[in-house]
């Protein structure tokens, strides 16, 4: 069974690098062609070189003043990745953390949703971006101002989703609960809050994705390294070879955050899909 799936997962992997395959080979053959100016689109194989130098160390290898390892890792790509993903993780924490207890209340609470749910769509439709000029004002430059709009960027999604799933509970299982004599709290913590799981995973997932979005955004603006930082600097030069590189380096962590909170989400979900035995 489990080589069964092994099978098909690496069968998936294969088709979906078909069209990335194809994609690639038509631009490096219009690159070498010659039918677009190499500094509006460089070819994928100097993207790869640039990409290579971006993740290397700037200066040689010099054992006094330092561990290898240390040296290894002191590369501009290795540095501006884990600075964006450090304002991810924070930004992430601090809105969802937010987001979950808020949702959950206005997902039982009629009364709570009635209060809080006008204030909510007010500020929803604004997208993170515009609070820009604001985080800046009140916070300064450096993470601070990141992190406030990160966090906004994933708090919406994850408190919309969470009250969503709340709210929809079957109403089988809330009957079912108050004909045994669940009480209000128990009917919360073993019905509720499980039947909601789903909707708030989702809405998890969502947002991590929505904050590593907002998070380039801010990087160019607010802060002075990070993966934002460094595209909007290799603008300034016209290396069009790095903007694409690093672009390239978001869309990689993107994808491994995705997979990661896909496996995650289905390892959490196995009673929810009927696999557990």
């Amino acid at each position: 069974m489990s080589r069964t799936l092994g099978r098909i997962a690496w069968r998936e992997v294969g088709v979906g690098l078909v069209v990335p395959a194809v994609v690639i080979a038509v631009w490096q053959a219009v690159a070498v062609l010659g039918w677009v100016n190499p500094q509006v689109l460089p070819s994928p194989l100097a993207v790869v070189e640039r990409w290579v130098a971006y993740l290397l160390p700037l200066q040689p290898y010099a054992p006094a003043e330092g561990s290898w390892l240390a040296w290894a890792v002191s590369g501009e790509l290795i540095h501006d990745s884990l600075g964006s993903l450090y304002r991810v993780v924070v930004g992430f924490v601090i809105g969802a953390g937010l987001a979950l207890p808020l949702g959950l209340s206005m997902g039982a609470s009629a009364r709570v949703y009635a209060w809080m749910n006008p204030l909510v769509q007010l500020l929803r439709p604004i997208p993170p971006i515009a609070y820009i000029p604001l985080s800046i004002l009140w916070f300064g430059l450096g993470n601070p101002p990141a992190v406030f709009l990160i966090a906004l960027g994933a708090f919406f999604p994850v408190l919309m989703n969470t009250i969503a799933g709340v709210r929809q509970v079957d109403s089988i299982y809330i009957r079912a609960a108050r004909n045994l004599g669940a009480s209000g709290s128990t009917m919360f913590v073993r019905v509720m809050l499980p039947a909601a799981v789903p909707y708030i995973l989702s809405g998890v997932r969502i947002g991590i994705g929505t904050a590593f979005i907002v998070v380039i955004v801010s990087e160019m603006i607010a802060v002075n390294n990070g993966l934002g930082f460094r595209i909007l600097e290799a603008r300034e030069y016209f290396w069009s070879d790095k903007i694409i590189a690093g672009m390239i380096t978001i869309g990689l962590l993107g994808l491994a955050i995705d997979v990661g909170m896909n496996r995650l989400n289905n390892h959490l979900l196995r009673w929810h899909r009927g696999l557990e035995h």
